[in-house]
């Protein structure tokens, strides 16, 4: 996805955890910034605690959805997914995309990654793997001073 392309539309989740968030809900008020994780990613899950810290530091001005991106087969099982949901404090609103349909529509082909869009919904930063978190948070606190 390139940068200042518009968020796609929050369709074809196999499920949602913790509540359902639409494009709609996500563009207007504020930025958001939506991590793709999966169950199988052990980098995933080092993570967050840096993504949860973003998302309580920030609660009241930037929206944050998990994508669950699965890997293998084995990741598909809804059960694995809300389990370790519950087991990395992931309180956000959950897109399970078991179908790759949100995947499919971001080009995504990494977890973790962190899509952050402005609050007119245009993707303004974009970052995979383990490091560069102080970077995201840069960009973030960046879109929420304009």
């Amino acid at each position: 996805m390139k940068l200042h392309t518009p968020m796609p539309g929050l369709h074809g989740a196999t499920e949602w955890l913790n509540g359902v968030k639409t494009r709609a809900d996500l563009v207007g008020e504020r930025p958001t910034m939506i991590h793709f994780w999966s169950v199988s990613c052990r980098l995933c899950k080092g993570m967050m605690p840096h993504v949860s810290a973003i998302r309580d530091k920030y609660r009241d001005r930037l929206n944050v959805i998990a994508v669950h991106m699965p890997r293998s087969r084995e990741d598909t099982d809804p059960g694995k997914v809300r389990e370790a949901a519950a087991a990395h404090g992931i309180t956000e609103p959950v897109f399970v995309d078991s179908r790759s349909k949100l995947t499919a529509a971001f080009g995504n082909r990494y977890v973790p990654s962190y899509y952050v869009f402005d609050k007119n919904g245009r993707l303004r930063h974009f970052q995979a793997g383990e490091g560069g978190m102080s970077m995201l948070e840069k960009r973030i606190t960046r879109l929420l001073e304009d």
